[in-house]
């Protein structure tokens, strides 16, 4: 009987010692449960079927496509990368810059 309780003492001191170690370093997020995080707080707010439809909605939407850069929006980046230029090194600057392939 003592063997019997000094056993189960020391699985209970052996269990509690596993439960308070640390952990390993958390693994990252992986693709669909940080989409999940983001469906769940964009939700915030909505209850029931309301929830139900937008999270179903939410997570099965694919991601939109990269849109490429307008020559108009080319412009307003090689713009303001171009602040404090003048002269010459300006006109170089802004013809490499509008001239660099899309993105």
């Amino acid at each position: 009987m003592k063997q019997l309780i000094a056993a189960c003492i020391a699985a209970m001191l052996a269990s509690a010692a596993f439960a308070a170690a640390p952990d390993a370093a958390p693994a990252a997020k992986t693709a669909q449960q940080t989409k999940m995080t983001t469906c769940n707080a964009d939700a915030a707010g909505k209850k029931g079927d309301e929830r139900k439809a937008f999270m179903k909605e939410c997570l099965s939407a694919k991601p939109a496509p990269a849109v490429a850069m307008t020559q108009q929006d080319k412009m307003k980046a090689c713009n303001a990368d171009a602040a404090g230029k003048k002269g010459d090194e300006r006109k170089a600057f802004m013809k490499s810059c509008l001239s660099a392939p899309k993105k």
